[in-house]
Formats: structure tokens, C-alpha cells, sequence
């Protein structure tokens, strides 16, 4: 005779249930609610004001959202729907239900926020002797905009729809104005018509005078670059040396044919992704502890290319110094490559490992055992830090580049889930990305300690 559990959903409990016996000991939900008694969340609680209903506690709504983006739950509908389905989320709310806007406005609210936070969880992971920060890689990964390309209008295709729609237009009302209407197809409300094409204008009138706001923005970028590069041409005429071939072209202020603005989001941009083609996204940066794999500084970009994002790393990573200590060596491949961005390296006693140029995926095996000639003493920062990178150690650490910040990434996007923006805005987008690494780094926290 076969025997089986008998599955029994209707006796009571003979004694009241537990939330501690819900889950098993190490699991993530506790290790979140651990780690957030932990932090200081005065400045959330502040902003509350005291008045009608009970609010539901920073911390909780915190740590709901944190273990969502740590397990690939970022809609706030999913978020209040897991807390009724999975008993992972009713031991992080304490068997309460937050409602969907709850959630969101929380997130929203308290963007601003998480960069405090997300510094805390550094401190408590040191004080954990998870963490010792000294030598970081950093990289950039384009994640998509809360918004589709095909919503984007470039200034080239606005004057060519204008002229369309203007001359709708005046063809509408020439037709409300003749008495015989009958070349009116049946169905057609002319007014409705000629406001919608208004409207139209209206909304494309908007957008380029965004563009043109950007354009100038742009040229007075360009100006300055300009006007240095004429002056040192200048100087160098006037001390007698060779001239440095063809000058170089003045920056037009006028919009380009193909700048654009995105009607959904206006602050992202269309970007190269990895694979070939373009989409809407934002630029995220990380910095990354090569010894332990957490993220110790994020950013993010609207600018595509990484060469501009060193000196804002550095900010941020210099600011932390206080409280998590300074950095000895900064770790970039190719996209980061300049002599501003090495000579800001330096002078702030940081040594860089910026790869100059792509390495072949196969060099030959001499050059994996050989070390470069003696440097020479009148070399450049540039040319020291190439001379770095082609000895054994040099080799060694921008290897670590690797398999640090690039897993990260793939752990984030492939794992966790995280592919696309929840919201819209920089100022929004990059209090998202805060959240999104503070996630991982108690996720990669829980698996450090074990």
C-alpha cells in the first residue's frame, strides 16, 4: 500500500505561528532586515509629518524595496502583490500589505536619499571586515530608458513634419470656409483635425527649442576648446615655431539635422548598445572593489562615451574618503583613456591603469613573461602609465577588470533582472541606480560572510 502526506489546509494552528519560523536561517530577507536596523534612517523618518493615518515604518518599506531589485522585483504592483504570495516579503512587511502607490511614492520621495544609504552599507561592511577599499575598477554598461526610441524627434525630421502639418493646416481651413463641402470625406470633424495638428506644433515647437538649448550648450563646450587650441597655435607663432598643420574648424552654434529629443524622456539618449544598433538609454557607471566585488561609487551619464565620466568618479570616490578611506589605484579600460584624465590620477595619488589601446585576444606567449625596458626619466605620466601596464604586475592587476566589474554587471542585468529604468529624469534614473547597486552589494554582502 502506498502511503502519502496527507495535506491538510484546514486544521487551525494549535498555537499562534511564528514570523521566525517562516524562514530558514541565512536567508536574504533576514540579512536585508539585519543590515537596514542598522542604518541610520533618521533623515527618512523627519520627513514624515505626523499627521492623519499611520505611515508604515521607512525601514520596512525599504527593505521590501531592496530585496524586489535584489531578486528581479521592480514594479511596485509586483512588489504589493509578493507580499500577499511569497512569504519572503510578508516576513520583510511583518504580515502587513503596503499598497502599490505606497511603494512608489516612497521610492520616489526618498531618491534623493539612497547615496547616504548606500554609503552606510559600505561602512557596516567594513566594520563587518567585508571591505577594505583600495584599488577600484571602473566600467560603464548602458541600461534602457523608461522610454522607446521611436518617441524621439530629431531636428532634421521636426522642420520637415512642421512644413507638413502648417500646410495641412491651411488646407483644413480652406476647406471650412467653402460653402460646398462636399469633398469632405463622411466622418471628418474639421475643427477636431486642425486642432490636432495644432497641438501637434505645439509639441514639436517645444522640442526644438530643446534641441537648440543643447545645441548651445554644446557650442559653448566646443568654443572653449576652440579658443585654447587657437591660443596655444598663436603662442607657438609668435615663439617661432612650426605650425601644427590645419587649423582647426569653428564650432557652429546652430542645431545639427540629426540632434534630437525624446518626447517620453527628454533627459536620455540614444546611445550604441553592445551587439550593434541604438536605443534610448542612460550611461550607468560603477566602481568597483576589485578584492571583494562591491560597488563603492555609482553614477550615471547622458554623454555615450565613458572618456568624461573619470573626473566624476573621482569626486564621488574622494568625497567617500572620509568614511571609507582613500583609493590607491583606479582601474579602466580604453574607453576612459586620456592624458586629463591620467594627469587628474595622479595628482590626486591615485595610480592609474587605463588601457591606451584594445590588446589582442591572443598575444604572444613571450609577452605574457617578459618584462618592458627600463623607463625613461624624462617620460610623461602617459608614458609611465603605458610602461606600467606592459610589466608582469601592471599586466596582473588590469586583469582583475575582468572579473570584477564586467561580472557585476552581467550578475545585475542577466540575474538580477535590471535591464530597463523604472523611472524617468537623470535626477530619478540616477537615484535608481543607487538603489540597484545598494541591492547587490547586501546580496554579495551575504555571500561574503558566510
Amino acid at each position: 500500500m502506498i502511503h502519502f502526506i496527507d495535506p491538510d489546509r484546514k486544521t487551525p494552528y494549535l498555537l499562534p505561528p511564528s514570523m521566525e519560523d517562516w524562514l530558514p536561517e541565512g536567508h536574504l530577507a533576514r540579512f536585508i532586515v539585519e543590515v537596514i536596523e542598522q542604518l541610520d534612517v533618521s533623515r527618512l523618518v523627519k520627513q514624515y509629518a505626523g499627521r492623519g493615518c499611520k505611515a508604515y515604518h521607512p525601514a520596512t518599506l525599504l527593505a521590501i524595496l531592496v530585496y524586489g531589485y535584489a531578486n528581479g522585483v521592480f514594479s511596485s504592483r509586483k512588489l504589493e502583490q509578493a507580499t500577499y504570495d511569497s512569504v519572503a516579503f510578508r516576513y520583510l512587511a511583518a504580515g502587513s500589505h503596503p499598497d502599490h502607490d505606497t511603494l512608489a511614492n516612497f521610492r520616489r520621495r526618498f531618491l534623493g536619499e539612497l547615496q547616504n544609504l548606500f554609503v552606510q552599507v559600505l561602512e557596516l561592511a567594513q566594520e563587518m571586515k567585508l571591505l577594505k577599499v583600495g584599488r577600484v575598477c571602473l566600467d560603464g554598461t548602458k541600461i534602457h530608458a523608461n522610454a522607446s526610441k521611436h518617441q524621439a524627434l530629431s531636428h532634421g525630421h521636426i522642420e520637415q513634419m512642421e512644413r507638413q502639418l502648417k500646410a495641412e493646416v491651411q488646407e483644413l481651413f480652406a476647406l471650412a470656409e467653402q460653402a460646398d463641402q462636399s469633398a469632405i470625406p463622411d466622418g471628418v470633424n474639421l475643427p477636431e483635425e486642425i486642432s490636432r495638428r495644432k497641438d501637434r506644433l505645439a509639441v514639436m515647437a517645444d522640442a526644438k527649442s530643446k534641441i537648440a538649448a543643447r545645441a548651445q550648450a554644446r557650442y559653448e563646450r566646443e568654443k572653449f576648446l576652440y579658443d585654447e587650441k587657437m591660443a596655444r597655435r598663436a603662442e607657438r607663432e609668435a615663439s617661432g615655431q612650426k605650425r601644427l598643420g590645419k587649423a582647426p574648424k569653428a564650432p557652429d552654434p546652430t542645431p545639427k539635422v540629426q540632434d534630437q529629443v525624446n518626447l517620453t524622456d527628454e533627459e536620455s539618449r540614444i546611445m550604441p548598445v553592445s551587439g550593434g544598433g541604438f536605443e534610448q538609454s542612460y550611461n550607468a557607471q560603477a566602481a568597483v572593489d576589485d578584492q571583494t566585488m562591491l560597488v563603492v561609487a555609482t553614477g550615471v551619464s547622458q554623454a555615450p562615451n565613458d572618456k568624461e565620466q573619470v573626473l566624476p568618479m573621482l569626486e564621488t570616490l574622494q568625497a567617500q574618503a572620509a568614511a571609507l578611506g582613500p583609493i590607491e589605484a583606479l582601474v579602466a579600460d580604453t574607453g576612459y583613456c586620456s592624458e586629463k584624465n591620467v594627469e587628474t590620477c595622479e595628482v590626486l595619488g591615485i595610480t592609474p591603469y587605463i588601457a591606451v589601446a584594445r590588446e589582442n585576444h591572443h598575444p604572444d606567449w613571450r609577452q605574457r613573461h617578459t618584462e618592458p625596458e627600463a623607463l625613461a626619466e624624462d617620460a610623461t605620466r602617459m608614458q609611465a602609465m603605458m610602461h606600467r601596464l606592459k610589466t608582469q604586475v601592471g599586466r596582473g592587476i588590469y586583469r582583475l577588470r575582468k572579473q570584477t566589474v564586467e561580472p557585476v554587471f552581467g550578475i545585475i542585468k542577466s540575474v538580477m533582472g535590471f535591464r530597463q529604468f523604472s523611472l524617468r529624469g537623470l535626477t530619478q534614473v540616477q537615484g535608481e541606480w543607487s538603489l540597484v547597486c545598494l541591492a547587490w552589494n547586501v546580496k554579495r554582502m551575504a555571500v561574503l560572510r558566510l
